[in-house]
């Protein structure tokens, strides 16, 4: 078999969860079937930065063209996105739909993604969710029937360590410094619930509506004891995880949820909303807010801080929790969908 892939968002260095998806899940399906040949495409604006990226030898490097078909069994959308020309068989991952039911980001952005999203779902044989949650959205939002929808998982791209952390009374945070993500209210919430010997550290890029969160860290009375690092790499990331003693993630809307995984699986006992994705990725293995009560947030910051047993009772659930979701498994699951197509 010849699969195509969509590899255009693997490229970057301050790589998003889809950035992350996208590098992973290419890298382990040539590395599982290296009797298969494999085509990393990229969009003209990534074509010459994808070519430089190790991989392995059955994969190579390709243009993706709107107006230039390529030849593969599968071509697969791996951000719910197509090409316009209409390939043999093509599968789709959906990662969210967010963008399309609330407030966070452009209406210039929101309507390009409408039209992406839409032209993806009507493209594609199989559609590849992230989570139950958001193949319900896809469902709901695009008129996708349930026969095309398969649920896959994404993994957690650091293996289970949590021995010689040196652990330290902060409250981290990993993900964009955008509106979604809710951290003014956790900022308010730590003010009121983490004594003063405690720091939160938002670990991130800037994305929409970083503005509102950036004001509101410099009219905090604890604004000495937050610290905003910018985007961090896959190192300094994990340095994170090993130092900080609770993950807080009280997001209002995501797709699935990366980052408490990740946490689990360093042995940080994690917070995390009830909404969305977020109790389905958690499974019982975190203690969930109401993301839109700083009160709840606030509640659950004071209850970890001061509670060991719990604290250490989460820990051993999160880490058996975060050994389900591997890349290699991710990868695996989506050569099922493959060869369901072939």
């Amino acid at each position: 078999m010849t699969a195509a892939l969509d590899a255009t968002y693997s490229v970057g260095r301050n790589l998003s969860g889809v950035g992350v998806y996208s590098r992973e899940l290419s890298l382990q399906l040539a590395q599982a079937h290296p009797d298969c040949r494999f085509l990393h495409c990229f969009r003209p604006h990534k074509f010459l930065r994808g070519i430089g990226l190790d991989r392995p030898a059955n994969a190579s490097a390709r243009l993706l063209l709107d107006a230039w078909p390529i030849r593969a069994g599968v071509l697969h959308g791996l951000n719910q996105r197509m090409p316009e020309w209409r390939a043999r068989r093509a599968v789709s991952t959906f990662h969210d739909l967010f963008v399309l039911t609330s407030d966070y980001s452009t209406p210039d952005f929101k309507a390009r993604f409408a039209a992406q999203a839409r032209h993806a779902a009507e493209r594609s044989d199989l559609i590849i969710c992230v989570s139950r949650h958001t193949a319900s959205m896809v469902a709901g939002l695009l008129n996708v029937e349930d026969s095309r929808l398969r649920v896959v998982p994404h993994g957690v791209r650091f293996g289970a360590s949590a021995a010689g952390a040196r652990r330290e009374n902060v409250v981290l945070h990993v993900g964009a410094i955008q509106k979604r993500k809710n951290l003014v209210r956790l900022v308010e919430a730590f003010e009121t619930a983490c004594a003063p010997d405690w720091k939160l550290v938002l670990a991130g890029s800037e994305g929409f509506g970083s503005e509102e969160v950036k004001a509101r860290i410099e009219a905090s009375p604890a604004r000495g004891r937050i610290e905003l690092t910018g985007w961090v790499s896959d190192e300094m990331a994990l340095d994170l995880y090993r130092r900080a003693s609770i993950f807080a993630f009280p997001s209002l809307d995501e797709g699935f949820g990366i980052p408490v995984l990740e946490a689990m699986a360093q042995g940080v006992p994690v917070i995390a909303s009830n909404r969305s994705s977020l109790p389905e990725v958690c499974g019982g293995a975190a203690l969930l807010v109401d993301a839109l009560e700083t009160e709840s947030i606030a509640a659950a910051l004071k209850q970890l801080a001061e509670d060991a047993a719990l604290r250490t009772e989460l820990v051993e659930r999160g880490c058996e929790r975060a050994k389900g979701f591997t890349w290699e498994r991710a990868a695996a699951l989506t050569w099922d969908v493959y060869q369901e197509l072939a």
